[in-house]
């Protein structure tokens, strides 16, 4: 059989940033190719409803109102988890602005969630994963959310720029460290998706028609878009996939 199926039965996925946009779509999409979901974010409301979609999917669904940019509150969190064979790695955001006039609190504030945090979970939760006795038989998968701004620049983007290369760098560290244990490391890189956080920087229109001459499709990226790349990632279906990145960009890098 050359077809092989994008399913993910009966693994244990985590998803951070789950409450909302794309971490809320990686984690449905993952409870309908078969995984059960521990979905993490900050705000319990957001929680409960992405909750009440996966169990509809007779999936199993924990959640734990987590700041993940706290190592603290992440240590804790990971204490609690015994078994893992998935990390959906997205918590993420961005403080745009011209790079002379970025300020050190908006600076530290990028940094510590979308490099620091994004560290420090994928840390512990291969330390999870590597509990399980038959890991290498197993195998696991770690999905960074990074960005096309991890692979070119962009105006008022540096500091975002920053964090996504060096994500884009971690996650090939990170592959050659876990190959051995069969642990699967890859990034997925969106263009600008119709999410609250992408409705708001557009609502400047000189800056959404620059955005949007960039995308040779012509269009912004979905949810779906992104949470399906994430699904194959995951499953054996990209099995021999490592230390790479997944470009969901319409085309944006190719020029």
């Amino acid at each position: 059989m050359y077809l092989q199926q994008t399913q993910v039965k009966n693994t244990t996925a985590l998803v951070t940033g789950a409450g909302k946009g794309i971490g809320k779509a990686c984690a449905i999409a993952l409870a309908e190719a078969g995984a059960n979901v521990i979905i993490l974010s900050r705000t319990k409301s957001d929680l409960d409803k992405v909750e009440k979609q996966i169990t509809k999917l007779k999936r199993k669904c924990k959640f734990y109102i987590c700041d993940v940019s706290n190592y603290d509150d992440v240590k804790s969190v990971f204490n609690r988890i015994s078994t893992l064979d998935i990390l959906v790695n997205n918590a993420g955001t961005n403080r745009p602005d011209h790079f002379t006039k970025i300020k050190k609190e908006d600076m530290d504030y990028v940094v510590d969630l979308n490099m620091k945090a994004a560290f420090h979970v994928a840390q512990m939760a291969s330390k999870v994963m590597l509990k399980s006795k038959n890991r290498k038989a197993k195998g696991g998968s770690i999905i960074n959310m990074s960005s096309q701004l991890g692979k070119v620049g962009a105006p008022n983007r540096s500091i975002y720029n920053m964090t996504k290369f060096g994500l884009e760098g971690l996650t090939r560290g990170m592959a050659l460290d876990l190959a051995k244990y069969n642990i699967r490391v890859n990034s997925v890189c969106p263009t600008f998706v119709e999410t609250p956080m992408v409705k708001k920087f557009f609502k400047d229109k000189k800056f959404k028609k620059e955005m949007m001459n960039n995308i040779p499709l012509g269009r912004l990226a979905t949810d779906s878009d992104i949470a399906t790349a994430v699904v194959y990632l995951a499953s054996n279906a990209s099995s021999m996939i490592t230390g790479s990145s997944l470009v969901i960009d319409g085309g944006w890098t190719a020029k």
